[in-house]
């Protein structure tokens, strides 16, 4: 007979949630509840989130109304060690059903391949769903990912904000339970201003619908983001222009109001004087407004913000809004008429009181690092090395401007500015722009040479600095985002495809840093590290794990290297003959692990006793040269090929030769040819490794 099913409700009322971990709060509590009860053995239907400043809710269908009866087997004993020789129980089979609650005689006997063995059997009878609630939501309100806590009244209770009411509806029955100070009732709180009095949630499946026509809530998040989506862009689009609408900036607007409602505002047109990034991080990071372009990308002199109450006058809505935004945008013209007064080199001297990390100095210090480094890289790649000596040495100096102490997140972009109002090269400014790039993942990479060099330049001097004073990351600690700067680095080389040995680099850095570093592993450690940093980048592109793995083992010092080869044995991992060859690898690997010393021998003609080994002989010399011919051209694809028609060979060989022959000679020299056969792969990577 089928379980009964019921719909559940919980709702969790507070004062304001942090809008910019509404989201992330709402889908742990959700994970939370989800195996919470998926611990008790508890089957479920559809699950739907809901969040918005004042609540965190789960709605649930199809949950079942008790735990299915378990059948419960404890082992005793063997038979042998349960009874005597007459028959009559051992202390340990009396023991047993003691604990069991039964005599002996009513314990079951199991034959299993090691022996009879005596068995206790009863059947748990399920417990009653809502009994279990209370606790499942209480540890799933433990376990969010909430960095500090608060308390409110006089009582112990912490949670990220005050608690004000709490909603454990199953089906239509109010589930008796007291949470984080609040008894569950079915009465929850619509909109602070436009919703007066209590509101009664008759049932699960009717909360969204009663709060919002009653409360004047649109209590799904991601609902709630659609329709402020929605209204902006067609703002925007009456006033002839294009909203500019950053995913995270949306996100923490949909978590600042529960009944959106988007405006259009004005600001005066001197303002646009100033470079328009300056006007859009005001209105963004300050007032959270959404900007508006014209076709060309330029900033039109209007801003759309997202009211939480639908006005019956909204002019005045939108005039206070204006009221708001000028002072904040004249600072902002403020900062930058300021920052001007001086070139950019001025800047400098103030990084001196800047410390990049205790141990290694200023950023002054560090912009010297930068400069020179960068310097060698742009030699590197046939670039102009002033430019990037320059743009090195200026690369910080905007980090001390009013401007971008104001607005951290314009930091480069200021650079290139005050750089070209200084009478800096175009190459110049907008390399100091593109030092950051990549930010993250799949952010755009450095376009000017400049930019390349100096990109690379100060990924990889923090890189070497933080692992020579032995602050290597750990689990998810990362303060220096190393993750970040080794997968940057990685990603400029390859994507422009860049010549530039890692290990020659990181020696560069390295000597540049000089007694600084006290991590005598420094260099190895860097370069392990930013080796370990494919995976991820390799896995994002959909590239099978085990072939970054073959390709990881060789490390190649090249990121350009080391991408041809991943795309090789990608290519190589489909033809048909791979799977018996990287067997094939597999097993020569391991036999050779026990045969370490025929590595200097070579291999003798007059020992070739069967035509099997003969044939792979002659194989492997003939389309061993040719391939490693074009692996020392990096043509790896067409060596890799090459070396798949050896696949006849190898079968044959181990079909009819026994390596590990009586005779010494003979079993060394057949061990020289695997020897032979495996060092041909491993020019490009270990494709043992390979799994299919």
């Amino acid at each position: 007979m089928p379980n009964k099913v019921a719909d559940l409700l919980i709702e969790l009322g507070t004062e304001e949630l942090p809008p910019k971990a509404l989201n992330k709060l709402s889908i742990a509590f959700t994970n939370g509840v989800k195996a919470g009860l998926s611990s008790q053995q508890l089957s479920f239907g559809e699950v739907q989130s809901y969040a918005t400043p004042r609540r965190l809710a789960i709605s649930i269908t199809g949950l079942d109304q008790k735990q299915a009866n378990q059948s419960i087997q404890r082992k005793g004993p063997s038979l042998k060690a349960a009874y005597d020789a007459e028959g009559n129980p051992s202390k340990a089979a009396m023991g047993f059903a003691k604990s069991c609650g039964v005599d002996v005689s009513e314990l079951q006997k199991q034959e299993t391949k090691k022996g009879t063995w005596l068995v206790f059997e009863s059947e748990q009878i399920g417990v009653e769903t809502k009994t279990l609630i209370a606790a499942i939501v209480d540890e799933a309100l433990a376990k969010l990912p909430i960095p500090k806590k608060m308390t409110w009244g006089s009582h112990k209770i912490a949670f990220v904000r005050p608690v004000h009411w709490l909603i454990l509806l199953f089906n239509n029955e109010v589930i008796e339970a007291n949470i984080l100070g609040k008894s569950a009732s079915n009465s929850t709180l619509g909109h602070r201003f436009h919703s007066t009095g209590e509101i009664v949630i008759e049932s699960a499946s009717s909360y969204e619908s009663t709060l919002e026509t009653s409360g004047w809530v649109i209590a799904d998040f991601n609902k709630r983001k659609q329709r402020i989506k929605q209204q902006v862009e067609k703002i925007a689009l009456s006033l002839s222009g294009v909203a500019q609408i950053d995913d995270d900036l949306l996100d923490e607007v949909t978590g600042l109001v529960e009944w959106p409602v988007a405006l259009a505002g004005r600001f005066d047109n001197a303002f646009l004087d100033i470079p328009q990034e300056c006007l859009i991080s005001a209105m963004k990071e300050h007032q959270k407004y959404f900007p508006v372009l014209d076709s060309k990308g330029k900033l039109l002199p209007v801003f759309i913000t997202v009211s939480n109450i639908e006005s019956k006058q909204p002019e005045k809505v939108i005039s206070g809004n204006e009221k708001v935004i000028r002072p904040r945008l004249a600072d902002a013209a403020f900062f930058f008429n300021t920052d001007k007064r001086k070139p950019l080199e001025d800047f400098n001297i103030q990084l001196e009181k800047l410390v990049f990390q205790e141990k290694l100095g200023t950023v002054l210090d560090k912009t010297k690092r930068i400069s020179q480094l960068a310097a060698t890289v742009a030699s590197l790649i046939g670039s102009d090395m002033t430019s990037a000596k320059r743009a090195g040495e200026l690369c910080k100096a905007d980090l001390v401007t009013d401007m971008v102490g104001e607005f951290p997140d314009l930091q480069g972009t200021m650079g290139r500015y005050y750089a070209i109002h200084s009478g800096e090269c175009d190459e110049v400014a907008q390399a100091i722009q593109e030092q950051y790039l990549p930010r993250y993942a799949g952010d755009a990479i450095p376009q000017c040479n400049a930019g390349i060099a100096i990109s690379i330049a100060d990924k990889l001097d923090t890189l070497v600095a933080i692992f020579g004073v032995g602050q290597i990351p750990s689990g998810s600690k990362d303060p220096f985002a190393l993750r970040r700067s080794a997968l940057g680095i990685l990603r400029i080389i390859i994507e422009k495809d860049l010549d530039l040995d890692l290990e020659f680099l990181i020696n560069e850095a390295s000597g540049l840093l000089g007694e600084n570093i006290t991590n005598s592993a420094t260099k190895e450690n860097v370069f392990d590290f930013i080796l370990s940093r494919y995976r991820d980048w390799y896995k994002q592109e959909g590239v099978d794990t085990d072939v970054i793995i073959a390709v990881e083992s060789r490390k190649p010092t090249k990121p350009r290297d080391f991408n041809q080869r991943v795309k090789a044995i990608a290519q190589f991992k489909l033809d048909p003959a791979a799977v018996a060859l990287a067997a094939a690898n597999k097993r020569v690997s391991n036999i050779l692990k026990k045969a370490s010393s025929i590595s200097n021998k070579e291999m003798r003609d007059d020992l070739l006793l069967l035509d099997a080994e003969k044939a792979l002989a002659i194989a492997v010399k003939q389309s061993g040269q040719k391939a490693s011919l074009l692996f020392t051209k990096d043509q790896y694809s067409e060596g890799l090929e090459l070396l798949a028609t050896l696949r006849p060979e190898v079968d044959q060989f181990f079909d009819e030769v026994m390596v590990m022959d009586e005779n010494e000679e003979i079993r060394d020299n057949r061990l020289i040819l695997l020897y032979k056969l495996r060092e041909l792969f491993l020019q490009v990577a270990d494709i043992s490794d390979l799994s299919y």
